[in-house]
């Protein structure tokens, strides 16, 4: 029980820690004015990632790869089952959004490279790392051509927009500190009792990952569409799930890499990314076609989550 509470402890603490490090960074870079274009792509980009970036650096460091892995599988279901899925029940979501085809097939293809590398050698090697982490600067240097391309009505500007503050300030330079003090408290304290968690119950520690701390990071997202939902806006924030999916598997993946190597488990690589595969290849579908995520297929997503996540516990016993 003692570790539960540390573990949901950890997660408020490293979600409070990104949130407050981006809003700083951003506060410092619009008072250095630097363009806003550039800080989009660079600190709101992974600034937001963060949480996940440094759980992956700490896992790896701390021997458990599979709370570093089961993460990054973890996150990119619940981002496309759950955080599109349950939203969906308040309002549909629509997939006509200018250039999110081409994002879909963007993680599509990351997902393949991330799954052909977890096949290929059942880890992700140092050398891996530098790829994925190539990918993700890629990525970077496609989307400021293309968020250069549509002007200021670009959704990467309204997201530095949300994040700006007041320029440099004392609570800028608060929120700096204790951001990069908080992240690595947080991911610190979620690693740590993750991994007793689980060898408390006799499981696997990427289940941790997988289950509680994928879903606890994605709980902002969560936060993110429901209330775009809520407002009828749900369009705009589908654009952010897949983003945040490229990133997961570029940036945290390449991070996890780099730091040391993470080798991925034998449920990981039968059910878990199986599982994140289906998931990517049906929301590619739906935007492709463009069809709207409605209220039943929202309720089907939302049940198919539930019953992975209940089988994977079930299956780890």
């Amino acid at each position: 029980m003692q570790q539960v509470i540390l573990i949901l402890f950890g997660l408020g603490v490293l979600l409070i820690s990104g949130d407050i490090l981006v809003r700083g960074a951003v506060g410092l870079a619009t008072a250095l004015r630097i363009p806003a274009l550039l800080v989009g792509l660079t600190i709101v980009a992974f600034g937001t990632s963060a949480p996940e970036l440094v759980v992956a650096i700490q896992a790896v460091l701390n021997g458990a790869d599979g709370i570093a892995t089961g993460n990054i599988v973890g996150s990119n279901i619940a981002n496309i089952l759950l955080v599109l899925g349950a939203p969906a029940l308040i309002y549909p979501i629509s997939t006509q959004v200018p250039g999110l085809r081409q994002n879909a097939a963007l993680m599509l293809v990351a997902t393949a490279a991330f799954i052909w590398l977890a096949y290929s050698t059942s880890a992700i090697s140092v050398g891996s790392g530098y790829a994925l982490f190539a990918g993700i600067v890629v990525f970077i240097v496609y989307t400021g051509f293309r968020a250069h391309t549509a002007g200021p009505d670009d959704p990467l500007l309204d997201d530095v927009a949300e994040y700006a503050g007041g320029g440099l300030s004392a609570r800028t330079l608060l929120f700096l500190v204790f951001g990069l003090i908080g992240l690595p408290l947080g991911a610190h304290l979620l690693v740590e009792n993750g991994a007793a968690l689980a060898a408390g119950l006799g499981v696997r520690d990427g289940l941790i990952g997988l289950t509680i701390i994928a879903f606890g990071t994605s709980l902002p997202e969560l936060a993110t569409v429901g209330a775009a939902a809520l407002h009828k806006k749900s369009d705009v924030a589908i654009g952010n799930v897949i983003g945040s999916n490229i990133f997961n598997l570029l940036a945290v993946g390449g991070a996890a890499g780099i730091a040391g190597g993470a080798t991925f488990d034998q449920a990981s690589l039968t059910i878990d990314q199986p599982m994140m595969a289906a998931a990517a290849i049906l929301i590619a579908g739906y935007i492709f076609t463009q069809r709207s995520i409605g209220r039943v297929s929202g309720a089907a997503m939302t049940l198919i989550y539930i019953a992975f996540i209940a089988f994977s516990a079930v299956m780890a016993r």
